[in-house]
């Protein structure tokens, strides 16, 4: 049985900051991550000031600031017409893929001698008042004094402590999501395509690639959505922007999305605690899941390192648990509100040039 102070689950933004908060604050930590390997997907893309403020207290702004954007022009077509160029707002923070901040967090937390071990997956938990037992599935076992489950929305650490998710999700899915090249197409702008029928396409350039972050209206055969592939990819295409010597290539992600408004009850059981996708799930407009699950991560590093070191640690923990618990409530109000905005907008003809997804 191997022994740490915090075992982390899940290697995404939130654990591995929390990593790093933790690593550098001199405490033992693990990462187990039940994927074999990293993504390289753009999924969340933007940072917003507040997240690139903890990064900075980790010494890892720069990497992130040296490939991310900090302003993007969003250029908004009509019926494939070019209607507007808008700037993003000066605080709008930094556009950059997911796949980036993660491999920056993974290079500053190997500098801290901390490595994700991958192909890890979570089984069991068991605790008592000295700490907590993690099984695996591959037979081994985890003894650590704190566990965090930072494993996403789809969170074992949660199901294994039988923690409700209340909220509520569709089962259609409300856009196709990609990432892609478009030789010929410009990178200078974010370009968003909307159509007098309701069609709507975004094609993000995404810094330090050569590839656009695609979301769009998805496709329906006999009334049922069709899965998301680079041929349906180009025929939305094809519809919304009328730019026939365009031709989408080398699909690197192709996945469906569905609205999901969802919040954990509560977020500490003894000593295992979530954070992130674990805790609660947004909608997609605003940019705001990510960024959220970051600055839970913060203050958990804040509460577990009072634990750790203290004997406040019930104090330290509840005071994390209450906090963060009103901070998702409010950000799913708020994100929630915006994605109705904008749904109302792209399926009203001629309003979709009006937004778009941020």
């Amino acid at each position: 049985m191997h022994h740490t102070d915090v075992l982390i689950a899940g290697s995404g933004p939130t654990g591995l900051t929390l990593a790093c908060d933790l690593a550098l604050r001199g405490f033992a930590v693990r990462v187990i991550e039940r994927r074999t390997a990293p993504h390289r997907e753009s999924r969340g893309k933007g940072l917003r000031a507040g997240s690139l403020a903890i990064f900075q207290e980790l010494g890892m702004a720069e990497p992130l600031t040296a490939v991310g954007t900090a302003g993007v022009v969003l250029r908004k077509y009509f019926d494939g017409e070019h209607i507007n160029d808008t700037p993003t707002p000066a605080d709008a923070g930094l556009l950059i893929g997911q796949w980036q901040i993660e491999e920056a967090l993974r290079d500053r937390l190997a500098g801290l001698g901390v490595h994700v071990e991958y192909g890890a997956e979570l089984v069991g938990i068991s605790q008592d008042g000295a700490g907590v037992r993690a099984e695996l599935a591959d037979g081994g076992v985890i003894a650590a004094r704190y566990l965090a489950g930072c494993d996403g929305g789809r969170s074992t650490t949660r199901e294994l402590l039988g923690i409700p998710f209340e909220g509520n999700g569709e089962t259609e899915p409300a856009m196709v999501i990609g990432d892609v090249r478009a030789p010929g197409l410009g990178r200078e702008v974010w370009h968003q395509w909307f159509t007098s029928e309701g069609d709507g396409m975004l094609l993000c350039p995404m810094p330090g690639t050569d590839t656009f972050q695609l979301q769009a209206s998805p496709e329906h055969e006999h009334g049922e959505p069709l899965p998301p592939s680079l041929e349906s990819f180009q025929r939305i295409f094809d519809r919304c922007a009328g730019m026939p010597d365009i031709r989408l290539e080398d699909p690197t992600w192709l996945s469906s999305w569905r609205v999901n408004v969802r919040m954990a009850t509560r977020i500490r059981e003894g000593r295992v605690l979530l954070a992130g996708d674990a805790a609660h799930v947004h909608p997609i407009a605003g940019g705001l899941g990510m960024n959220t699950g970051i600055a839970d991560a913060a203050a958990l590093g804040r509460a577990l390192s009072a634990a750790l070191a203290g004997p406040e640690a019930d104090a330290a923990l509840a005071a994390y648990e209450a906090e963060r618990l009103s901070v998702a409530a409010g950000v799913l109000a708020d994100t929630a509100e915006r994605y109705e905005r904008v749904v109302e907008a792209v399926r009203t003809p001629g309003r979709g040039t009006e937004v778009g997804l941020d």
